[in-house]
């Protein structure tokens, strides 16, 4: 324990809601993936992720009002504060994606739309080691490993997202293709703030290691 930490405890256990936030992200990111490759029980998965990004918004409100009464933070309270919205975001454009699936009647899932999927499941997964990762700063080698996939996987899902929405407008009608488009914007803009919240777990590490 350094000199600072011993003369004024720092409150560690905000360590642990990020872990708990970074893995209701990945069961959010599960879920979405179970929704698009059964794509049956439409609406129950779809209150399933609803659940799921409703815990996660209890989350964001409990760090929150944790922040607000908490003077001493291991890491600057904005950080906090940056982390736990990106995080969220993450969350809300699956649920987003998936509530659209759900109310614009989707009869089946393109194969585009579910790589695009695995590609946030896997986006997650590393977002989730390395809010993981935030507890011990001398793992910077690991986090810009994290950071440089989920990078990586990111610019996979624009690709992805860019064939599928051409393709869209060989195969569909007009109305298919304003509901597909639509999704799969919501299903980039995830990995997009996958992307967003590894940009703040990066200049969490360079502003502390």
């Amino acid at each position: 324990m350094g000199v600072k930490e011993w003369i004024i405890p720092q409150e560690k256990h905000f360590f642990d809601m990020f872990d708990q936030q970074a893995d209701v992200v990945l069961e959010g990111a599960e879920a979405l993936l179970d929704m698009v490759t059964n794509f049956t029980l439409v609406a129950e998965k779809r209150d399933k992720i609803k659940e799921i990004e409703h815990k996660g918004d209890e989350l964001v409100h409990h760090i929150s009002d944790e922040l607000t009464k908490t003077f001493v933070t291991p890491i600057d309270h904005d950080d906090i504060s940056k982390l736990t919205s990106r995080l969220d975001d993450i969350l809300d454009f699956i649920e987003a994606a998936s509530h659209r699936m759900w109310s614009y009647e989707i009869k089946t899932v393109p194969p585009e739309m579910v790589k695009l999927t695995q590609v946030i499941l896997a986006s997650s997964k590393e977002v989730n080691h390395a809010v993981k990762d935030l507890r011990n700063f001398k793992k910077k080698n690991e986090i810009l490993t994290h950071f440089i996939e989920i990078n990586r996987l990111e610019n996979v899902g624009d690709d992805i997202t860019h064939v599928a929405v051409a393709a869209l407008f060989k195969k569909y009608d007009a109305v298919d293709i304003i509901k597909l488009k639509e999704i799969y914007e919501y299903l980039e803009e995830a990995t997009d703030k996958c992307e967003d919240a590894a940009d703040v777990i990066k200049d969490i590490f360079m502003k502390n290691s």
